[in-house]
């Protein structure tokens, strides 16, 4: 199959000005602009981070199609004027811009599009603003354009004003998922595996033809020479490309190293091996192939990995596997022999198996003996079974399905309340080490843990608080769990682990009530538990090194109106103002990010954030942030032009109109309107127009 063109066309646009030959001009670029809607409706495939902006894109260039048959029928005299060239020509520009962005949204990597997720939503509102201008501009009287259309055209045109002004909604834990898996991995912890398989499954990049195209267009990311990505980004999409091919039970050299093709043994170069002799996983030749309940033949080996990493389903379609067993094919077995014996083909050597019938064996009768320890009445023994039982929980998926189909879920979870802190502690990190995979999350749940986990999560060991805060972030991953440790009294426990824990239970504490904090009335039980004032500390302690996990759930609770109450304070708007003028690149991003959350819903958030000098800061951040970052700051300093224009017209009348539509006209950023400049640097110096402050000393409309 031929791989996809991922890298952005250059010079496609071409000279779109107006032409001497005006005849051929006009007829010509119509006839581009019906090509353009063409291809951009055959495209396919969108990322699904990005798929319904792009669904929506394709829809309403759609609606163009009636104007552009329309304008081919028309006198090429009416089209040859230079205003309805200039017209045609800014109308072919943000198609073709459209064209360009949703080609990468179909073919660009997509863990890339989701770390630039922010980057791609910039240029989604930069081709709506291209062809509201460039609609708004067309002569539609002048060209004699039937009623019919032009308000089909106008409904477009709202549609886009609507789209504009459509604040962006980050998926929250899509980027804490991203935040933590790019993080270092916590040394000795498996729960990390578990936010790999949501992100993978979010991402869809879960089976081999989805991990194949990946690797492609990683491959080309790698070589892009106008790549805006440093080495350091490239190998984390890397690295995390890896890991998504672990989960998957794909070899290692099978994506990045080399040419992804059809891999010839060494003794036969040039040979083309028939396509049916190939296993679809490994892309080798098979010497044991087997079917699979769908009917699709692997090598025996390399569909065994896929099935001991927990998978359920075919790597080459993707349907659910009706049974695990494998048939070998011998029909294709001795098709193969007969081939490489008539092309004097040399088959690869076997690997030998790494574990053996007999040791299989040997692990599930040594799992049913120790999960029947589990309800013996000497202490000895059952503190043995269970530690055993957390460190085969810990080192592989396949132990934990053997340790769940035994019955050992049950077991542990009443061993919780047993009055021996070692032994809870090691229940409770083995219920962790079991909740990685995804129907063992709804068993311990089902069974009762939630209360358990949080007994030990308020007054166990160190250690056992930890992990009992780590489980309840893996078993939150499934929404039913979120609501059901939210309405257990789940997170009053988190907040004070928060507050007074060791530095790696404030980690754990704050990633369990980032997951908890996704459900709306989870954010209300948090804040009334004094979620807010830990997270300030964080903040302001920058020993901790948490002030990225500080800033992303305060987003999340900026959106909630008590907790925009809480962080109303006067001390928290300065903080931010600080953490946006010397903070990491993710620190600014973060805060501006809290602070357009909360001046959206309230000016007089941005007004104060005015007084302790934001503005400069932001324009700062516009030029040389992150890419995230850059379009936060564009955001938050839009909105305070807004406010302080607002201000402008409270105190001096509707003469401001003229003033307003001026400034809407302006097609250069604010960030170089210097009147915009003046004047709100001239609001802060008096006070935002007479403001005055109200109880919670945040300064409010006179």
């Amino acid at each position: 199959m031929a791989e996809r063109q991922i890298v952005m066309e250059v010079g496609e646009k071409g000279n779109v000005g107006a032409s001497t030959n005006g005849e051929d001009d006009s007829d010509g670029v119509v006839g581009e602009l019906m090509g353009v809607i063409e291809t951009v409706g055959s495209y396919s495939g969108f990322r699904r981070t990005h798929r319904k902006e792009c669904l929506n894109l394709v829809r309403r260039l759609k609606l163009l199609v009636p104007l552009m048959e329309e304008m081919r029928e028309l006198d090429i005299l009416i089209l040859s004027t230079t205003k309805a060239l200039n017209s045609l020509a800014s109308l072919k520009e943000a198609l073709v811009s459209a064209k360009k962005l949703l080609r990468n949204c179909s073919c660009e990597s997509k863990i890339y599009l989701t770390l630039e997720s922010e980057a791609v939503m910039g240029r989604f509102h930069a081709v709506y603003d291209k062809l509201s201008q460039a609609l708004d501009d067309l002569p539609y009287n002048e060209l004699g354009i039937s009623i019919e259309v032009t308000e089909q055209v106008e409904l477009m045109r709202t549609q886009l004003r609507r789209a504009q002004r459509r604040a962006d909604t980050q998926d929250m834990e899509l980027a804490m998922d991203m935040m933590v898996a790019f993080s270092q991995k916590k040394e000795g912890r498996n729960a990390d595996s578990a936010i790999l398989e949501r992100l993978a499954n979010k991402l869809e990049l879960h089976t081999v033809a989805d991990l194949k195209e990946e690797t492609v267009a990683v491959r080309k990311l790698a070589k892009r020479g106008s790549l805006r990505q440093n080495a350091e980004s490239i190998q984390q999409i890397t690295d995390l490309l890896g890991k998504f091919k672990e989960i998957a039970g794909i070899y290692e050299d099978f994506f990045l190293d080399g040419p992804v093709s059809t891999r010839s043994p060494r003794k036969c170069q040039s040979l083309l091996i028939p396509h049916e002799f190939l296993c679809p996983i490994t892309l080798e030749i098979m010497t044991d192939p087997v079917i699979v309940a769908t009917g699709q033949t692997y090598e025996r080996v390399s569909i065994k990995k896929w099935l001991d990493s927990n998978h359920r389903t075919c790597p080459k379609t993707g349907q659910t596997l009706d049974h695990l067993s494998l048939a070998p094919n011998f029909a294709l077995k001795n098709l193969i022999l007969q081939w490489c014996e008539k092309n004097n083909f040399e088959l690869p050597k076997k690997e030998p198996c790494a574990v053996s019938d007999d040791s299989s064996a040997e692990i599930i009768e040594e799992v049913s003996c120790l999960v029947q320890n589990l309800s013996s009445c000497n202490l000895e023994v059952l503190k043995e079974a269970i530690f055993k039982i957390r460190m085969l929980s810990k080192e592989n998926p396949e132990n934990r399905i053997l340790i769940a189909n035994s019955g050992g879920i049950p077991q542990l979870v009443k061993l919780l309340s047993y009055p021996d802190s070692k032994i809870q502690e090691h229940t409770v990190t083995a219920l962790l080490n079991l909740s990685i995979d995804e129907a063992n999350k709804r068993l311990i749940a089902r069974e009762g843990s939630i209360p358990g986990i949080v007994e030990i999560l308020q007054h166990g060991t160190d250690e056992a608080r930890e992990n009992s805060a780590a489980a309840l972030f893996s078993l939150s991953m499934l929404d039913e769990n979120k609501v059901l440790v939210g309405t257990l009294n789940g997170i009053p426990p988190l907040v004070d682990l928060l507050q007074n824990g060791t530095v790696r239970g404030k980690k754990d504490a704050a990633t369990a009530l980032f997951n908890l904090s996704l459900n709306q009335a989870n954010k209300s039980r948090a804040i009334n538990a004094g979620l807010i004032p830990p997270l300030l500390h964080l903040l302001e302690d920058k020993s901790l090194g948490m002030t990225d996990e500080a800033l992303s759930i305060l987003l999340l609770l900026a959106s909630h109106p008590e907790g925009r109450n809480e962080m109303g304070r006067l001390s928290f708007i300065e903080t931010l103002v600080e953490i946006i003028k010397n903070g990491t690149p993710k620190n600014k991003e973060c805060a501006t990010s809290v602070l357009l959350v909360l001046g959206l819903n309230n000016s007089s958030f941005t007004l104060a954030a005015l007084q302790y000098g934001v503005y400069e800061h932001l324009l700062e951040l516009a030029r040389c942030g992150t890419n995230r970052g850059k379009r936060k700051a564009n955001s938050l300093l839009q909105h305070m032009t807004a406010c302080y224009f607002a201000r402008v017209c409270q105190t001096c009348g509707t003469g401001i109109f003229m003033l307003l539509q001026y400034h809407k006209k302006r097609k250069s950023s604010f960030e170089t309107t210097e009147e915009v400049k003046i004047g709100i640097s001239q609001s802060r110096d008096v006070g935002i127009l007479g403001s005055e402050r109200n109880k919670s000393g945040l300064y409010v409309d006179s």
